[in-house]
Formats: structure tokens, sequence, C-alpha cells
């Protein structure tokens, strides 16, 4: 069967000004599988044209692509490329797209794990990284992938990069190549590439990751190959607080709310919390309140998509008054209405509503002034 190879070009970002070293240093599967920064890319334009030159890896598929339409997700992904071309990235969002992943499977042991997964009732689709720490192994890996994909729907994806991108990511994370110190760095590379040429030549993609950084590989295998897997979507938590028993220590975002009228000194306000219509209608009697609420939920509805596009999963917003009873409740319940509303998946707790009440109406949100908040 003749297939179309594919070799996506690589565009601008004006944001891409991250240092991936850090990335590269934290990978602690193989060394260096992980992309570094580069320059601001040179054309802008050739970012548009990667969905208009990739090309369905398989026949069948093809004009399902030409029609606009994603193409069904292969049911095994195999990685692999030059070390330090990203492979180790591109392995973790293929995780986050749902795939069962693994790295650095021997290679004799690919097939019973693809007859696995086909017959498992609980993985749909799997990815893999093979490079060249399989050793002399991968020599087979040619024949093995051939046979591998006459009874499974396959797909090859190969990452390389330029010599001088390699060497300068070895330099930054002063890590050894995997064939050792012997010899240069260069010239690891380049018998690495020479032994991984054949493997090259079959691969359904290729990726050069020269200038391109972990953010915008990140993106660009989504859009690529993300097919019928669902791309991850980031949750974004609403948390009220009370200053009084402290911020949460993993909060993105936190906004006080204590400039609002405290409701703790209303009659009958006082043991209520901000989820009772009776805070609620007295919170929202002063014109700030909505203003904030309006304000503050434009904000996150333009903040989150950007968020999401630099790969974070979740966004944790505290929103804090006094006690966390009244003000941050009734702020917090109204942002995530908006925030859900406007398509975004959320999460809402209240911490310390439960602390306030199980310390008794007196004492509950006692900041040293009888208000709860």
């Amino acid at each position: 069967m003749k297939r179309t190879k594919t070799k996506i070009p690589m565009g601008n970002d004006s944001g891409a000004n991250d240092s991936l070293a850090h990335d590269l240093a934290a990978n602690d599967t193989v060394a260096n599988d992980t992309v570094a920064n580069d320059p601001v890319l040179k054309d802008s334009v050739a970012k548009d044209s990667v969905a208009k030159d990739s090309v369905a890896p398989q026949e069948g598929l093809r004009e399902q692509v030409a029609a606009g339409a994603a193409p069904p997700a292969p049911e095994l992904v195999i990685i692999t490329g030059l070390s330090g071309s990203g492979k180790g990235t591109v392995l973790r969002v293929f995780e986050d797209l749902g795939y069962y992943a693994v790295d650095n499977l021997p290679i004799d042991l690919i097939p019973t794990f693809a007859s696995l997964c086909r017959d498992s009732p609980h993985i749909s689709r799997a990815a893999l990284v093979v490079d060249i720490r399989e050793g002399q192994a991968l020599q087979r890996f040619p024949d093995m992938f051939l046979e591998l994909r006459r009874e499974n729907r396959v797909l090859l994806l190969f990452l390389e990069a330029s010599d001088e991108a390699l060497q300068r990511r070895y330099s930054e994370t002063r890590r050894p190549h995997p064939l050792g110190t012997h010899d240069s760095v260069l010239a690891n590379i380049s018998v690495e590439r020479d032994t991984l040429s054949g493997i090259q030549n079959l691969a359904d993609f290729t990726i050069d990751t020269s200038q391109l950084n972990i953010h915008e590989l990140r993106r660009l295998v989504i859009s690529r190959f993300a097919g019928s897997a669902e791309e991850p979507v980031l949750l974004v938590t609403i948390r009220s607080f009370g200053f009084k028993l402290g911020v949460p220590t993993d909060s993105d975002l936190v906004f006080d709310v204590r400039f609002l009228p405290n409701p703790n000194y209303v009659p009958g306000c006082k043991n209520l919390n901000g989820k009772h219509p009776k805070v609620i209608q007295y919170v929202r009697s002063f014109p700030q309140t909505g203003e904030f609420i309006g304000r503050i939920s434009d904000l996150l509805i333009y903040l989150i998509p950007h968020y999401a596009r630099e790969g974070k999963s979740y966004l944790t917003i505290s929103i804090g008054c006094t006690g966390g009873q009244h003000r941050s409740v009734m702020i917090a319940e109204a942002v995530e209405k908006n925030l859900s509303a406007a398509g975004c998946k959320t999460a809402l707790v209240h911490r310390d509503i439960a602390a306030a009440a199980g310390s008794g109406a007196g004492a509950a949100g006692n900041d040293g002034g009888g208000g709860r908040g």
C-alpha cells in the first residue's frame, strides 16, 4: 500500500520566547527528550499552511481530510526521532488526549502490547516511544512496524531538529547524549541521525522542532493528531475562602472582595451564608457588586483560553472575604455561573463555610471585629 508521508512545516508565534531547558532537565525518562526554545520564527504565514499541507497517514482517510473532516484517531501512535527533539513532550500530549502512554517499550514487546490494547475494553488507543535507547534491537523495528500495521491502525511520528538546535539543548541542560560521552555531542547526533534514517523513511509525519517551544509543539500535535480524541479541557476551580483562615496555597488567581459591605453586621444575616437569598439580595443591592462580577467574569473568560493554549490543565481562582461565609461565597457562585454559561468546565468549592458553621454563631468568622464576611 502506497502511503503519503507529510513533513509538517513550522510557523511563527509572536509569544515564543520561553526557554525549554528546565523542561528538558525535568524529564527523567530519557536524556533530553523535550523541546528547547529557539528565536522567534521567520514566517508567520507558514503555520497556517500546516493545516493545508497535512495529509492523513493511510489511504481511505485522505478524502475525509480534504473535505475538512478530522480522521479517526489511530489505535497506536509510535513516536520516534532524534534524542532531544521532543519525544517526551509529544508523548505527554497524547497521554493528555486520552492515549495510554508508554515510554521506551522494548521493540520485541510492541506487537504483544498492540494486541493487548486492541483486545482491551479499557484501552481504545495508545502511544509509545521508540528511539536510540533500543540499541541493536532498533534494526528490527522496520520489519516489525510493517507487519504491525497490517493488523492495526498505526501512525508513525518522527521528530527531528537541526544539529545546531540539538547541540544547544544539550549544552543548556548539561545532560549526556544516550549514545554516551566517549564522542562529542555533535558526533553522537550524526550517528543517531544515520541510524534512524531508515525509520524516518517509514514515518507518516515528520515534525522539525528546531524552532518550536514546548507550547507551540503541544498546540501543533493537538491540532494535527487529536482526530476523534477529545482535546484536553482546562478545569477552572472557583473557590471561596476567608482571609482569616489563610489564602489557599494552590491559588493561581486571588480576588479580594472585602471592599463590599459586610452582611455580617446586618440583622438576620450573621448566621446565614452567601447562598441564602437574603444575603444575596443585600450584597447585590450595591452597584459595585454587579459591576465587579461582570468585570471579573469578562476578564476570566478572556484569560482562560490563553491559559489553555499554553498547556495549563487546571486553573484555581480563589475569591476571599473576611471569614469565607458571605461575600466570597456569593461572588464565587455568580462568577462560576457566568463562566459555566460561557462554556468553561468549572468546579465550585466553598472552603470555609463548614469551618464557620462548625465553630458556632458567635465565633464563626470572627476576625477580631466580629465580622465573618
